[in-house]
């Protein structure tokens, strides 16, 4: 704990750590402000029973930063900027190309790749401007705009989206930690004082027991999602001896850290798009008078109300969109082919497609754990308020995964810069 202090001092005094620091605070006091703005034309009573009866769009407005709850200039948030990404990665698949861009270019690759994804922002703001603009007005939440006037709407969602993901790169440059990361992180926790409050007026004292048992649950998932992101399985290594010059190097031995949760939160963010496609779809084409379409979007319908199989989909999606994402992002003959020319193996294990296999079904194991694992947490608050009838989690699981990750990688970069400063 005082070690804790002394370097909590560290990060205060020293001038470059505090300047990065309060410029995050700055950065964040200006994208709460911009969430406050909203759009013309929006009826706040019709919004506020939409988005009650929507649960999905109410995890949507996590990544949202908290802008799509009172539909702000800001509504979409870094959404665009984050599909742009998702984008770029699938297309590690298909071209050889793009993926040589990203690997093996080195930063001056990985650059030039964050910039197609920026120039991708604009063009999917606009789409997903016009979906949920179209969407909203079809529900009557967005009202009395004339063809210019939505337009505009459209124009000034984009330009936020945009904003939005330029603040996120400021953070990102002159702060500490992924600013997009920490756009989102500061939505979820924006939020949590209105949750409070919510809970706190609705509590009777039969519901005591419950309230209890949510905080016991609350701290337990707390204590696993942290466990389950700094986890990691170190896989032996040795390097080979070398002679050269009558000197002899090499001959330690190290080890090859590989993380539990390799995917992060990305596959949560691919099922939820899946999932909220179609939805959106029956929202929309529910406004038109189309018989021949009644009964296709019936059985959307009775899908999405039907709250078991809704969950089970979203899980089994969850854990199929983890081993993707781990495959495009870890190459086990990648990983053999770099240990092989620094001159290093891993003990009982011959070098090249041996150690690629080896790791390959290491990492299929490891990711079957961190897959079931990311499942769970989607699909927590579905099955507690199925096991409840009570949507009484103040915060989601996939939003708590998101404010450990964040907080957990923003500690690890702080004790760095205050570790480098110290030396």
């Amino acid at each position: 704990m005082q070690k804790f202090f002394h370097k909590l001092k560290i990060a205060f005094t020293d001038e470059a750590i505090r300047n990065r620091l309060l410029f995050i605070a700055g950065a964040l006091l200006v994208f709460r402000a911009f969430s406050t703005i909203p759009i013309p034309g929006v009826d706040h009573a019709v919004l506020q029973q939409f988005f009650a009866n929507n649960q999905f769009l109410g995890l949507l407005n996590i990544f949202s930063g908290g802008g799509l709850a009172n539909l702000s200039i800001i509504m979409l948030g870094v959404g665009p900027f984050i599909t742009g990404s998702i984008i770029m990665q699938l297309l590690t698949i298909m071209s050889p190309k793009i993926k040589s861009m990203y690997s093996e270019e080195g930063e001056a690759g990985k650059a030039k790749f964050t910039q197609i994804s920026r120039l991708l922002t604009l063009p999917l703001a606009i789409l997903q401007g016009y979906g949920f603009l179209t969407l909203l007005q079809s529900q009557g939440v967005i009202s009395g705009l004339t063809t210019f006037q939505f337009i505009t709407n459209i124009v000034l969602v984009a330009a936020g989206s945009l904003l939005l993901m330029w603040i996120g790169e400021l953070v990102t440059e002159y702060g500490i930690g992924n600013g997009v990361s920490i756009i989102i992180f500061a939505g979820i926790v924006a939020s949590l004082p209105g949750s409070v409050s919510q809970m706190l007026f609705g509590y009777t004292a039969s519901q005591l027991p419950l309230y209890v048992g949510f905080g016991i649950v609350a701290l337990a998932i707390l204590y696993l999602v942290v466990f389950v992101t700094e986890a990691e399985r170190p896989v032996p290594i040795t390097y080979a001896k070398q002679s050269r010059g009558g000197m002899t190097y090499g001959g330690t031995s190290s080890y090859l850290p590989i993380r539990l949760n390799q995917a992060g939160v990305i596959p949560i963010i691919f099922a939820m798009s899946l999932l909220l496609f179609p939805q959106m779809l029956v929202n929309v084409l529910a406004s038109f008078d189309i018989p021949n379409l009644y009964r296709v979007t019936d059985i959307l319908n009775a899908f999405f109300s039907n709250q078991l199989l809704y969950a089970g989909v979203y899980f089994v999606l969850v854990i199929l969109f983890t081993f993707f994402y781990t495959t495009v992002t870890f190459d086990p003959e990648d990983m053999s082919k770099n240990l092989q020319r620094s001159g290093a193996f891993i003990p009982g294990i011959r070098p090249g497609e041996a150690t690629a296999n080896y790791i390959g079904n290491l990492m299929t194991r490891l990711t079957l754990v961190g897959a079931v694992f990311l499942g769970i947490v989607a699909v927590l608050p579905l099955g507690l308020q199925m096991a409840t009838g009570i949507a009484a989690l103040t915060i989601g699981g996939t939003a708590l995964l998101i404010v450990v990750s964040v907080v957990l990688d923003l500690l690890r970069r702080v004790d760095a810069q205050v570790s480098m400063r110290e030396y």
